[in-house]
């Protein structure tokens, strides 16, 4: 009896232990990329958009005009270009236990490789992101899992 009494007070205690979501570091990750064809003709018009989770416990990120600006960071993987990109105002729904889905043009770091003769041709891209909050502490790093076929010429 009392080695089924101490089971089920272990069993107990493990399943109501559960994994806090929210550090103060932020944590992001991928949702998707839209649209995922992209045309260096008409870039201008409808550049690619990287979709993310993030998830902060103090909720300091977005961007606050004259107080405190979080950054979005972006490299491309094929030709190696990065950039960063100002969050967007998310002082309305930003809280404590923050968590959204954030949209950033990818329109800064999406470039074709150069390749002779201007010769026509799709390259596929992908990305690494991460995020850094009014605190500068540096999220993870993800990379897509989606490319953007970017055609170029």
């Amino acid at each position: 009896m009392r080695y089924l009494i101490a089971s089920a007070f272990f069993v107990f205690l493990f399943t109501s232990c559960k994994k806090d979501n929210f550090t103060t570091v932020p944590q992001i990750s991928f949702e998707s990329i839209d649209p995922n064809s992209v045309d260096v003709a008409v870039l201008n018009g409808a550049p690619a958009r990287v979709n993310f989770e993030v998830r902060d416990s103090e909720g300091d990120v977005g961007f606050n005009d004259g107080t405190d600006t979080a950054f979005i960071y972006m490299k491309n993987l094929l030709t190696n270009l990065e950039d960063s990109v100002i969050f967007p105002d998310l002082s309305s729904v930003a809280s404590k236990n923050f968590k959204a889905v954030v949209s950033a043009s990818l329109e800064k770091v999406t470039k074709c490789r150069s390749l002779p003769n201007n010769a026509l041709h799709t390259d596929t891209i992908y990305y690494e992101i991460y995020i850094k909050d009014f605190k500068k502490n540096k999220s993870n790093v993800i990379r897509t899992t989606d490319p953007v076929f970017f055609r170029c010429f």
